[in-house]
């Protein structure tokens, strides 16, 4: 993933850097794999330490380096660059058999009702300006508003201080009894977690620093970096001893028993939260992906309701992966058309349960020169490209705006609902074949030139196509329709024969383009992928590839 979420990424642009899961550059999902247009694919193997370079050291050019330097560690006793080149007969070929080989698949499912009603979070509704009062205002706006829930969660900040895991009673007198107040009016109520202790924490921070659960860098020093330090040195926890992990997660599970909350929202989880060079337990050479991979594994033991935002080599989990926020604006600079690109880069590295960021933005990513509390039509049109992805997610309430914005979001919410059922059907194929739960177009043609860079469509497996509108003012627009038979909305009267092109589409502010497949219409020519040549190469590279992925 990067901020700017260009796709194809052909034309995308990476300065010659360590290749880690990070914050900067929403690189919280950082696998080595590359897929282009002619089904070639590369995979860069887990224990390179690695640097990557897109187009800038060499125009046209991905460029591959391996190096023991920051944030890779110092106590590596040798360094390789190994990587497998495939050679396939097309780009879905070449994909299943990334997937078979390299990838993997969800090992199960999500909970339907996250999938089915939308989650409502406080986040971008109030920030850090939380308290019970509010919560319960929202609890009761949402239902007077006539919406469906799957839960509502509690976001930053409840705690007494960031680490402590204990509730500001100031603001949250009685945690449990709210909790049962808003379970009273139809919802479930989750709670934002992060793996940090800030120093000023002081008893919990002196816990866990002599008893060694915090991550250490290689001088010995907690001192640990994110987003929320209030002014003291955070540490982070070190989920690679087992010890430190089933501290923290015994924890977090008194936490939610005490006060009856269901499920989790685990936020942050990349390696460069850590001190800087970090040391951490398990082989050194998948260093520094180690504590990625504990972290995101000790949150899934929390079960199906929750959701994390950081991954490596961890598609297998059954849990949805959340979309790193995105600022309320309408370009591919981390604004409303990512919500789609980065969807179709998730799903293409094998992270298939793809929770996308909160309908309209979080609005508060003020270092953005463009970045504002999101307009209503940024707001509606979020929501409608929203609506065939596997989950809905808002904090920014529609009636924000005004009674019309209200009207729309819930025609879309409805239908999201809906269609929960072939939402959830796709993901099971995920599960059962490692396909996307929402492909690219060329999913349903691999040689069709032109699907292969569509960026501003997506299908919801391999039976609905959905092109929204990512344009401010725009009311029409053409739509690529390839091989099938596609019904205008799902109406019988309205049938196309693709490829196509429609053009002119009308899609006023409460028009969504989408098109359903009649299923018999294009046999699925798939077959098990067989590989031509594998060549496995050492030492720095410099490959030309015209990339999908």
């Amino acid at each position: 993933m990067q901020i700017d979420q260009i796709y194809p990424i052909e034309g995308a642009h990476q300065n010659y850097s360590a290749y880690v899961s990070k914050e900067s550059d929403n690189g919280a999902i950082v696998e080595r794999y590359w897929l282009n247009s002619d089904g070639e694919y590369i995979y860069v193997n887990p224990q390179v330490p690695l640097f990557v370079d897109y187009n800038l050291i060499q125009p046209n050019h991905i460029c591959f380096g391996a190096q023991l330097a920051a944030p890779y560690s110092s106590m590596r006793n040798h360094t390789e660059l190994s990587y497998d080149f495939w050679f396939l007969p097309d780009v879905k070929k070449a994909h299943q058999h990334a997937v078979t080989h390299y990838l993997g698949k969800p090992s199960g499912l999500p909970d339907f009702r996250m999938v089915q009603h939308p989650i409502w979070s406080t986040w971008a509704q109030y920030s850090q300006n939380i308290t019970g009062e509010k919560v319960m205002e929202y609890a009761k706006q949402i239902v007077a508003h006539g919406f469906n829930n799957s839960q509502l969660e509690i976001d930053d900040l409840w705690e007494t201080c960031y680490g402590t895991l204990e509730v500001d009673t100031n603001k949250f007198p009685n945690m449990t009894h709210l909790v049962e107040e808003v379970k009273a009016l139809g919802f479930r109520v989750t709670i934002w977690v992060h793996p940090f202790i800030n120093s000023n924490c002081d008893q919990v921070y002196t816990e866990a620093l002599n008893n060694g659960y915090l991550v250490l860098d290689e001088a010995g020093t907690a001192a640990a970096n994110w987003w929320n330090p209030n002014g003291s040195i955070p540490g982070l926890v070190d989920f690679t001893k087992p010890a430190a992990a089933e501290w923290w997660y015994k924890r977090v599970k008194n936490l939610i028993d005490a006060h009856g909350i269901d499920s989790i929202k685990f936020d942050a989880g990349e390696s460069s939260f850590s001190p800087q060079i970090p040391v951490q337990q398990g082989d050194i050479d998948f260093h520094p992906h180690n504590i990625v991979d504990a972290y995101v594994r000790t949150c899934a033991r929390f079960g199906d309701m929750i959701e994390v935002r950081a991954g490596f080599r961890t598609q297998d989990l059954p849990v949805f992966v959340r979309m790193v926020d995105r600022d309320s604006i309408w370009g591919l600079n981390n604004g409303l058309p990512t919500i789609v690109t980065t969807t179709l880069q998730m799903n293409l590295n094998g992270y298939t349960l793809v929770l996308p960021d909160m309908i309209g933005g979080n609005g508060y990513n003020l270092n953005h020169e463009q970045a504002d509390l999101p307009s209503k039509e940024l707001f509606i049109r979020w929501v409608q490209a929203n609506t065939f992805l596997p989950a809905m997610q808002y904090s920014f309430a529609p009636w924000n705006f005004d009674n019309e914005t209200v009207e729309i979001s819930k025609k879309f919410t409805d239908l999201h609902a809906e269609y929960a059922e072939v939402i959830y059907a796709a993901m099971q194929a995920s599960v059962d074949h490692g396909s996307p739960v929402n492909p690219p177009l060329w999913w349903l043609d691999p040689t069709d030139e032109v699907a292969l860079t569509i960026w501003d469509e997506y299908l919801l497996g391999d039976s609905i196509l959905v092109a929204p509108i990512f344009m401010e003012g725009v009311t029409v627009r053409d739509v690529y329709l390839p091989v099938g038979t596609w019904l205008d909305q799902g109406d019988p009267e309205k049938v196309h024969e693709g490829p196509v092109w429609v053009k002119n589409y009308p899609a006023p502010i409460g028009v969504l383009p989408y098109f359903v497949r009649e299923q018999d219409s294009v046999p699925d020519a798939a077959s098990a992928p067989c590989a031509v040549l594998l060549l496995l190469a050492l030492g720095l590279a410099a490959v030309l590839v015209n990339s999908d992925q």
